[in-house]
Order: structure tokens, then C-alpha cells, then sequence
């Protein structure tokens, strides 16, 4: 409990909000870092992932190649690309790639997947192109899902770049590193604490964003749904009655 409350004490000291390698300039690090990882694995699982959702082919692929990416250990990866790319932040950000890429694939045609058969049906009858179809229909409606997708993937990320100051000086990982390697356990539970709100504040937003995706129709026709569901049996000795109904 001690050393909980060095770290709360650590991350409140005025002396390290500013300066070189302040908090804030670490946060804005590690943000950039998960924002850059976030892009690229992006414009590489979304698109393919909405092609397999569309068409429904290669998902026995995309589900085999998503699992066996999970399986990778981050730190062997960012140990072996860094061996191949030397230090920097080049073999963080391809290891991180790599660990954000299959929840993206899986959101991607799991969202695209959802939408109703019949809906597509529907507006392929009324002479809508495929590419209008996927922008128009598919893509709405299957947003919550994707941007779930995304937001497990960026925390993910943010999680796991406190590696890249494993062999790069960047990001909120530094304080830990620096922190193991003098015993100032003080500082390595402060930037724990650290990653750890920063993630809660970014899924926050996320689970706002996923809120505000689902289009207007689907809210109201949910809304409805719950309003004239039907009264729920209860059971009793005899027969069953129904709450609200008296005879």
C-alpha cells in the first residue's frame, strides 16, 4: 500500500510536469506513437476485413491469420525487429502493427457480417452498386461493431507501447524502465498509474463514439422494440399469469 501511494505521490510532484522528459511530453509521446500504430493497421485490416464481411470469402482465412497473429509474443517481435531495424522507433511500430492488426480484421467483417442479409437483398433490388451498398447500408449499420474493433485495438496499443522504450527513448514506458533499472519503484508504479488512466480516458471516448455510430433509425426502432415488448410471464402454482393482466 506504501509503495501505492509513492507512485500517486510521484505522478502528483510538480517537478515532473515539466522539463525534458516531463509527463505530459511522455503522454504526448506515447499518444503518437498509438496514433501512428493505429493508422497504419488501419489502412491495412479494415479494408480487408469490410472486403471478407462483404463478400463473405476468406473468412475461415482471415479468422486463421487473425488468431495465429494473436498468438505472437510482442516482445519477441520487438526484440527480433529491432535486431533487424536497430534502435529507434521503426521495430515498435511494426511489432505494434502486428499485435492491432487482428482486432481490427475481426471488427471489420464481423461488423460488415451483421447487417441482414435481407437489407443488402433490398438494396441490391433497387439498383444500388456493390461500393454503394458497402458505404451506404453495410457500413452504417455495422459501425458500432468496427469502431469496437478499433477501440480494442488501440487499447491494445496503448498497453503494450510501453515496450517501445524498451529499446527507444519515447513514451510512458520510460519511466518504468528508468524506474526498474535505479529501484525507484516510486517512479516505475507512477507511470503504471499513468498507462492506466490513459487508457480508461481513451476507452471512455471510445465507448462515447461507439454510442453516437449507430444510426438514428436503428436507435428509434430499438426504442420501439423495448417499449412494446410484450408482458413477461410470471409462474405460479396453477397456471401462469401475466403481470399487469388481472381478471
Amino acid at each position: 500500500m506504501n509503495l501505492l501511494f509513492d507512485g500517486i505521490a510521484w505522478v502528483l510532484d510538480p517537478a515532473n510536469w515539466t522539463g525534458v522528459g516531463s509527463i505530459p511530453e511522455r503522454i504526448g509521446q506515447h499518444l503518437a506513437i498509438s496514433a501512428v500504430v493505429l493508422a497504419i493497421a488501419s489502412l491495412i485490416a479494415l479494408p480487408i476485413g469490410g472486403l471478407v464481411g462483404h463478400t463473405g470469402r476468406g473468412k475461415e482465412l482471415a479468422v486463421m491469420v487473425s488468431g495465429g497473429l494473436r498468438a505472437l509474443p510482442t516482445l519477441g517481435l520487438l526484440t527480433l525487429f529491432a535486431l533487424w531495424l536497430g534502435i529507434g522507433l521503426q521495430a515498435p511500430i511494426v511489432a505494434l502493427v502486428i499485435l492491432a492488426l487482428p482486432p481490427l480484421l475481426a471488427g471489420a467483417y464481423s461488423g460488415l457480417e451483421s447487417v441482414d442479409r435481407r437489407t443488402v437483398d433490398a438494396a441490391r433490388s433497387v439498383g444500388m452498386r456493390e461500393i454503394q451498398i458497402i458505404g451506404k447500408v453495410e457500413l452504417p449499420l455495422g459501425m458500432p461493431i468496427v469502431v469496437g474493433g478499433i477501440r480494442s485495438a488501440t487499447l491494445q496499443i496503448i498497453a503494450t507501447a510501453t515496450l517501445a522504450a524498451y529499446i527507444a527513448d519515447d513514451g510512458l514506458g520510460r519511466f518504468i524502465f528508468a524506474g526498474l533499472k535505479t529501484r525507484d519503484y516510486a517512479e516505475m508504479l507512477g507511470g503504471s498509474i499513468l498507462v492506466i488512466l490513459l487508457a480508461l480516458a481513451v476507452d471512455g471516448l471510445f465507448a462515447i463514439t461507439q454510442r453516437l455510430v449507430v444510426p438514428a433509425g436503428v436507435r428509434v426502432t430499438r426504442t420501439r422494440e423495448l417499449r412494446s415488448r410484450p408482458a413477461r410471464p410470471r409462474a405460479v402454482v396453477g397456471r401462469p399469469i401475466t403481470e399487469g393482466n388481472r381478471e
